[in-house]
């Protein structure tokens, strides 16, 4: 379990998240789902400082082909409606091509979650072609507009590449041609919360558009979660405190019953069941059948959601799912 889940427990001030639920049945998952989540491992080329899970170049874990096939397999029974695939870098796991081209036959909404400079990599450029014969929707995270406010997240010279691969992928119809989604999102390089999104969205095309003649669909502000490197962040500068305050200030009881765990299920790259993808990095299994092979070939069964104070990071503001 990450030990910040240990820390929530000291913020006496902060009640338990169960506690502002406004109506019980929304601890529970609803009766169907649509959306099955594929973390499919930890590699990734960058080190960024808002990653809850850690990822990095020094990290092995990979999803194996049969793990996948699990995870197919329940997509198909269930009617999953979409398959969201991260990781880490999800590129550099070397059946990615074959998990989108599988999910493709299954569902017709198809994520992929990436943080494009991967994409101007010799061994992953292809994989850009694969995405468009897919019509995968690509969600890529561009931590802000300008080079140096990206760079002190990302690493020196990440913007640059970045606006190269989108330059790519807008060259490929994305952002441009309706099957061809390119979404983008934003996340708050400290610890405060993003701006409005509406706003937000606005001055991302204005600025992307006349700076570099980049289209995109639509920009989501998502409010970083206290997990991971971020989470470590937030204790080791002493931010820890003042910022789950102001999660729980910005409480708003409407997000609830839109709460993406309660339509989802997230699966690491072991095959092991999460309720969504901040429970993975927090530790905090599902209640219940822990693995994606003890679930396929049975029918879906409700379940207790599994909450912690990180959770209102999804409830601040307009939320996060």
């Amino acid at each position: 379990m990450d030990d910040i889940i240990k820390d929530f427990h000291d913020l006496t001030e902060i009640p338990p998240f169960q506690q502002m639920i406004p109506d019980k049945k929304y601890m529970d998952t609803e009766e169907y789902l649509d959306v099955l989540q594929m973390n499919i491992g930890r590699k990734c080329n960058l080190i960024c400082k808002h990653c809850h899970v850690n990822a990095g170049p020094v990290r092995t874990e990979e999803m194996s082909r049969e793990v996948m096939d699990d995870c197919l397999a329940f997509a198909k029974e269930q009617k999953i409606a979409t398959i969201d695939i991260t990781g880490g870098a999800p590129e550099m796991n070397p059946n990615l091509e074959y998990l989108i081209e599988e999910s493709s036959k299954i569902c017709n909404h198809v994520i992929v979650r990436t943080n494009l400079v991967i994409l101007l990599d010799e061994a992953y450029k292809y994989l850009i072609e694969v995405y468009a014969k897919n019509k995968v929707e690509i969600v890529c995270s561009l931590p802000y507009y300008r080079a140096a406010e990206m760079d002190k997240v990302r690493g020196d010279g990440s913007f640059d590449k970045a606006i190269e691969v989108l330059r790519c992928l807008n060259a490929t119809g994305y952002g441009k041609s309706p099957e061809l989604v390119l979404n983008m999102v934003y996340n708050p390089a400290g610890a405060f919360f993003p701006p409005d999104q509406e706003a937000m969205e606005k001055e991302y095309k204005q600025r992307l558009f006349t700076d570099f003649g980049i289209k995109f669909n639509n920009l989501y502000t998502l409010y970083n979660n206290p997990m991971g490197r971020f989470g470590a962040f937030l204790r080791n500068s002493g931010n820890l405190k003042r910022y789950m305050k102001k999660l729980f200030d910005a409480f708003n009881a409407d997000t609830v019953e839109a709460l993406m765990c309660r339509t989802q299920i997230s699966v690491d790259y072991d095959g092991q069941l999460y309720d969504c993808d901040f429970n993975l990095a927090a530790g905090l299994t599902v209640i219940g059948e822990q693995k994606i092979s003890d679930v396929t070939g049975k029918p879906y069964q409700v379940r207790k959601i599994r909450m912690d104070k990180h959770c209102y990071a999804c409830t601040a503001g307009a939320g996060s799912s």
